[in-house]
């Protein structure tokens, strides 16, 4: 019950102020943390349990971890290979060096120096994962390679715990304490049973727990979720998922492994499961809620006695951590060619210190390698610069990306198709929604292709089974099957790249019968040259429509309006056939096909003006016409481009 106490001001906090700060724009991670200083600082109403409350939180950052491993299967994760060891090898030790050399440069020891170094080159796992979550920025270039970054810096924790020993100038009692709370240490300090064991065999204990882990998940879980799956109690399901994680989690710490590492594997192996979508759906719930009170425990314990006393300091070096990780973020980003919004989120993103910070302070301080008095400092600016994170994200979103252009279009690695379907429809823009919706409504399996991250996303949240990707490119429509598809449709909005592809699709797999979109009809002879079979102009219709109403309003009787409507249509089409034999580039400035064009108006309005010039004497005389083009359709070929 004390618990429940403990716990109650931080989730009033956070329910008042979190709505508030997602109204403004500045994101519910944001949000906790002012919470947080509001109940501590402000208000004192921070127990002295915050710091075991804090503890108990932490877990979020671990349960966030395993949710992401759900999200990668393993050959997703080997294609990140480079950027999980050379953008975040390069991160990590670039920071180190910088940072190593201003304390060389400040009179610091070399100690201090590689101390300093390793807790300031790690960044905030729970708030920069979380934001980017929030604001559909992990599926980018920039966000990708921002949890690439994050991973490596988790797995670096390991040997700078088993470093800072080493460091030690001089033995402090082990009860010092930093003047805020040693943020995680009671989740990554417990017993390391492989402690007394020689390197080498360490080494193979560790490999032999990860290999255990990766067979039990596969042989072991798997059975186990479908044997409960098959009971039908979701609250077992949900305890199944939470041991599993925790599981996974102490496994991982009694060899002395990170926890966060640990569920992140154990995510990993899980994610060709078919309970992935359930296990998510029920921990998500557990990690929102911990992350939440970690982020207020984060806020209330800034030291703000301490920053007061020394404000110029403190907000200065907080700058001066930001500006140098920015800066080797920066270097990292356009020697890797970032397009310029990747380069700027990856820069933006991880400039911050980390949660993994303060454990380091803490043993840091307990072993002797740094004085008291600077972790003091050090845990105050890592605090403030995880404070500053949300609005870097708020400047790269309302100020930086819009000024980019809207030319530039975000790039990243398309996904894994993992379903096919009869129809493959390139580009989901209001013409591809359309005729999606259409054909799923009608049972029609369908697999949609789009390089809109956000438009993707939003489909996914509507339950359509659609994929980031360049449908342009032939590798990525074999990989959703287009050899067994039956229609592809084309809409894409570059009518360049559409004849392109269209040309490519028609070389490759002539089975498959194009329907193609175009926006005018210049673009519709393009599509249609390039072997398009049906050409969908997509104002066409509805510009007809609209005119039909136009009729209607102005008196015309509805039947003769459908009639002219009709009429229309068809000599339109009609047209589109004769003068695609003459369209050239240079259209314009042809007179054959001015003049040919000219001739073809003046034959449309001859025929409305016979045929529909006097208004119908009853409602089944304009029924009895309109009948009558009907027919005349049904007995003449319609042209096969010109939709």
């Amino acid at each position: 019950m004390e618990v429940l106490i403990y716990i109650l001001p931080y989730l009033v906090g956070a329910v008042i102020l979190v709505p508030i700060a997602n109204r403004i724009g500045l994101g519910s991670v944001l949000g906790y943390l002012i919470a947080g200083v509001a109940l501590g600082p402000a208000l004192g109403l921070v127990t002295e349990h915050a710091v075991d409350l804090q503890h108990f939180s932490e877990f979020g950052v671990v349960m966030m971890l395993f949710l992401i491993g759900l999200e990668l299967k393993p050959r997703e994760l080997w294609k990140m290979r480079a950027q999980l060891v050379g953008l975040g090898g390069l991160q990590v030790f670039g920071t180190m060096a910088l940072i190593i050399g201003g304390v060389w440069l400040l009179g610091g020891s070399l100690s201090m120096g590689v101390t300093l170094g390793m807790v300031l080159a790690l960044s905030s796992t729970a708030i920069v994962l979380q934001t980017l979550q929030e604001r559909n920025l992990e599926r980018r270039t920039g966000g990708r390679a921002a949890f690439a970054v994050l991973l490596f810096q988790d797995i670096a924790v390991i040997p700078m715990l088993a470093l800072l020993p080493l460091l030690s100038q001089s033995h402090g009692d082990e009860d010092e304490v930093l003047g805020t709370p040693d943020h995680g240490e009671a989740v990554h300090h417990t017993t390391n049973l492989l402690a007394d064991l020689p390197a080498w065999a360490q080494g193979i204990s560790i490999l032999a727990v990860i290999a255990g882990i990766i067979l039990a998940g596969r042989f072991l879980a798997y059975p186990v979720f479908r044997f409960i799956a098959s009971g039908r109690s979701g609250e077992v399901f949900t305890a199944a998922a939470l041991a599993l994680v925790i599981g996974t989690s102490m496994l991982m710490t009694l060899v002395g492994l990170s926890p966060a590492l640990g569920a992140f594997l154990a995510g990993v192996v899980l994610s060709g499961s078919e309970y992935r979508h359930q296990l998510e759906s029920d921990i998500e719930p557990f990690k929102g809620l911990l992350l939440g009170i970690f982020f207020v425990t984060v806020g209330a314990g800034v030291d703000f006695a301490l920053l007061l006393s020394k404000p110029l300091l403190i907000l200065g070096a907080a700058l001066l951590v930001i500006a140098i990780k920015a800066g080797v973020l920066t270097a990292l980003a356009i020697g890797s060619r970032f397009p310029s919004r990747d380069a700027w989120l990856f820069s933006l993103s991880l400039p911050q210190g980390g949660e993994f910070g303060f454990v380091l302070l803490a043993l840091a301080v307990s072993t002797g390698a740094l004085a008291t008095d600077i972790a003091q400092l050090t845990t105050l600016v890592i605090a403030l610069t995880m404070f500053l994170t949300p609005i870097l994200f708020t400047l790269y979103e309302k100020v930086i990306d819009p000024r980019l252009g809207p030319g530039k279009a975000v790039k990243k690695e398309a996904d894994t198709i993992d379903h096919e379907g009869v129809v493959i429809i390139a580009g989901v823009g209001r013409f591809g929604q359309i005729v999606n919706r259409l054909l799923r409504s009608d049972g029609i399996e369908t697999v949609v292709l789009d390089e809109d991250a956000r438009q993707i996303d939003t489909l996914r949240r509507f339950g359509v089974r659609a994929y980031y990707g360049d449908a342009s490119r032939m590798t990525l429509l074999e990989a959703a099957g287009i050899e067994r598809s039956k229609v592809f449709v084309a809409s894409l909005r570059d009518t360049k790249r559409q004849v392109r592809m269209i040309e490519d699709i028609r070389r490759r797999w002539p089975h498959v019968h194009i329907i193609a979109r175009a926006t005018d009809r210049t673009s519709a002879y393009k599509i249609s040259a390039a072997g398009a079979q049906t050409v969908v102009r997509e104002m066409l219709a509805g510009s007809i429509e609209a005119g039909r109403e136009v009729l209607e309003q102005l008196g015309t009787h509805p039947y003769r309006a459908e009639g002219i409507a009709r009429a229309f249509r068809k000599h339109d089409d009609e047209t589109f056939d004769v003068l695609r034999d003459m369209w050239t580039e240079d259209f314009l400035n042809d007179p054959d096909y001015m003049n040919r064009s000219r001739e073809r108006s003046e034959e449309l309005s001859d025929i409305l003006r016979s045929d529909f010039s006097q208004a119908p004497e009853s409602d089944e005389w304009a029924l009895q016409a309109a009948e009558r083009f009907d027919r005349d359709e049904d007995d003449e070929e319609k042209p096969v481009a010109a939709q």
